[in-house]
Parts: structure tokens; sequence; C-alpha cells
């Protein structure tokens, strides 16, 4: 029963002085505070057990949880929390699942409280995200069918030096080959890097970059010197369209997964920035589980190439049939004595030429056709102008799905420019 009036300590307190007065029966004080006498020898009890703090309201909550968590899996929980900020309750429990299979570990639901109650989870604002990509990787179908590469958004370190990695990936199985400080984003530079990584793991089948240098140029096929090194050694370079970075994104994740463990805050120096990405890589490689990998980690996806890297390369040869010209160091070739400009990219290189008709003439670099020949007015050809002078001497017909029929007819080899 409840106690009568509002102010249920002031009510307690004065059947107590009531009761000590002893002019009344515990009976008679039941009956004037409308309360029962068990009610009334409950507070008579605590009274005298722990004095006016005794009639305090005491909190309902059962003393004991049946199914609360260990303190022993709490620290567990914590520990690992703090070794990896960046991981969530699903990566935590993966991991402890893994490495002591033997002890019942809770869900991520109550792993994802005890990070929020010792306040090592910030409630950010939900943002509306852009859908993302889905569609398949045209050549992703294991390891080093497709290697990422790019440069991460640079930031600076805590001396002033601007920081600007490059970072290498395996498509398939999210490995980290590089997180690399580097003095330029130059070709000879990104080279020397990726040279390093082939002779480590081996070619990849294809490389995909954006379309900044040294990956790509303004010139025919949008080829640099650094990609036209790829085709020699038999990589397809790949470009992810202008603007849009989500078709590299499990490399632009990748990104943000550094930034947040290493940039924030960065390093005092580029040195000290450089063991931040080492002891990342290590970690992201080795020990930190992928979801896209059901829970396994990179490392145990990955395996190196079977191809390994030619220190040497072989010159590029043509079959019978097609004329070779070698494209001088300003990216000229000869053609009755006359200069045909090709692009400073080929400079050195050995290009083919297969005949259309008397006129037009396809151009190779190796197996890749760069664009048409004309001979009259010894310029190349790309896109619109390239396709049209296909449809002149017939090879392909006008002019509906001309340029897909182009493409299929070379083998999907055409590098020239989207039409």
């Amino acid at each position: 029963m409840p106690w009568k009036v509002n102010s249920r300590m002031d009510q307690r307190m004065r059947f107590i002085v009531d009761w000590d007065s002893g002019e009344y029966s515990l009976a008679q004080l039941a009956r004037i505070c409308e309360i029962s006498r068990p009610t009334g020898y409950k507070w008579l009890g605590r009274y005298k057990a722990e004095g006016i703090e005794g009639l305090r309201d005491r909190s309902r909550a059962p003393r004991h949880h049946p199914h609360a968590v260990g303190k022993e899996i709490e620290e567990a929980v914590l520990a690992l929390r703090l070794a990896h900020p960046t991981w969530g309750p699903k990566k935590l429990r993966h991991r402890l699942q893994r490495d002591h299979p033997q002890m019942a570990w809770p869900a991520r639901s109550t792993i994802a409280e005890i990070l929020r109650r010792r306040g090592l989870v910030s409630d950010g604002r939900r943002r509306r995200r852009t859908p993302p990509y889905t569609e398949p990787f045209r050549h992703c179908d294991g390891p080093n069918a497709v290697w990422c590469v790019d440069h991460m958004g640079w930031f600076l370190t805590g001396d002033g030096s601007k920081c600007e990695p490059l970072t290498l990936t395996d498509a398939f199985s999210r490995y980290l080959f590089r997180c690399q400080v580097v003095p330029n984003k130059g070709q000879k530079t990104t080279r020397a890097i990726l040279v390093a990584v082939f002779r480590e793991y081996g070619l990849p089948d294809a490389i995909r970059s954006d379309n900044g240098s040294p990956f790509a140029s303004r010139g025919i096929g949008g080829l640099s010197r650094l990609s036209v090194w790829f085709i020699q050694l038999g990589i397809v370079p790949e470009r992810i369209e202008p603007g849009q970075p989500q078709q590299n994104g499990r490399h632009e994740r990748m990104h943000r997964t550094v930034q947040e463990a290493t940039a924030r805050p960065p390093a005092q120096t580029l040195h000290g920035q450089q063991r931040a990405f080492d002891a990342l890589r290590k970690e992201y490689n080795h020990e930190r589980p992928h979801e896209a990998l059901a829970m396994a980690t990179p490392a145990e996806v990955y395996r190196p190439s079977g191809r390994s890297y030619p220190e040497r390369l072989e010159p590029v040869s043509y079959p019978a049939g097609l004329v070779d010209r070698v494209v001088q160091n300003r990216g000229e070739f000869y053609w009755n004595q006359h200069r045909v400009f090709l692009g400073e990219a080929f400079s050195g290189q050995r290009v083919g030429l297969e005949p259309l008709d008397g006129r037009y003439w396809l151009v190779y670099f190796a197996t890749c056709v760069l664009g048409v020949f004309d001979s009259r007015s010894y310029t190349i050809l790309t896109g619109n102008k390239a396709i049209d002078a296909c449809v002149a001497v017939g090879v392909i017909d006008p002019p509906r799905g001309s340029f897909a029929t182009l493409k299929s007819l070379l083998a999907g080899k055409l590098i020239g420019t989207k039409v």
C-alpha cells in the first residue's frame, strides 16, 4: 500500500518518531499511515540497521543478471578496441571468436553497448549516402586480376610537410601492397615503387587508376609513359571515368580507413607518418577482418601472381603484313619523309601499322589499337574520325552501333576516345 502523503521520506520519519514515543502500537500506526503491518516492520528494521539512510527508496533493479556480460569478457572487448580504435563491433567480435573460440562472446549489439558506455563510440549524425556502385569489376575474379593504384588525398604532418602517399591494392583480396610516402607524383618515382612490388608479388593482369598523372595523359588513348610501360609488361591499363571515383570504390574505402587510423591526427614528421603507414598495413593485411571477404583477412585470400617481373623487356615485334616504325624522342615517326606526331609517351617505342586501303592504316602499339593513320594528311585519327575512316573503307557499316562493331572487330582492344 502506498504512503498517504506525497513526501514518503517525511511520512516514514514521522512513523519512526511516533513509534519511539511509545504512545502507539505498531497496529495503530499502520492504520493511521494506511500501510500494512509488514510494511511497518520493514521500515523499523531498516531504521535500526541503517539509521535514517535506511528509510530512503532503493533501486528495484535486480542485483544479479543471469545474462550479464562478465568483467573478464568486457575487459577483453575494451582491450581489443583500444588496440584497434577504428574497428567496429562486428570486427571485434569476429577477432575475439577466432582467437578464443572456447569463450561465449556477446552479440554485436552488446559489444556496441559496451563501447557506448565507455565513450568509445561517437553518436555521429546519420548521413544520407549515395547508393553504392554495384556493377562488377570487369576482370576482378581472383587475386592479381586487377590491382588498384592512386595517390591518397594530401595532408600536412605536424612539422608542416605535405604528405600525399601512393597506395596500391589487389582489388579481389583488398591486400594493401603499399602505402608509401613519396617525394613527388612523377612517373619515375611511381615506377620505382611499382618495380619493387612487381619483384615481390609478380605481375597483375590489369591496373586500374584514375585519369590523372602519371597514370594517364591527354595524348592518344589517354596513355602516359607509365601506362605504355604497363602494356609492355602485358598489363592492361584501366581507367575509371572522369569524376567517377565510386568506380574504384574498394580502393577509396581503403583510403578512408588509412586516414582514420593514421592521419587523424597525423605524425609529427614524414618519417613518423611512414612508420604509422607500415604498422597500419601490417594490421590491415594480417589482422583486420574484412566483411566483403566473409570476415577473412586480405592475407588469407591473396596469393602472389604466377607472372614474374622481367628484369629485361624484349622489344615489341609485329607479325608479317604490318609496317613498323620507331617513334623518335619528340613523339614522332617518319612516313614518306614526313613527320607524324603520335605522342611523347611512345618515344623510343616501336609501333605497327596495318593497311585498311591505300590511304588508311590501323596503328598498333603491341596488341592495342591507338587509332587510324591518314597517309594523306599525315595525322592520327581517333574517336569519331577514326570510325568515319573505317566506315569509308567498308570495315564497319554505318551508322548505328558502329563504335561497338569496331570494338568487337578489334577484339575489344581499341583504346581510343569514347563516343
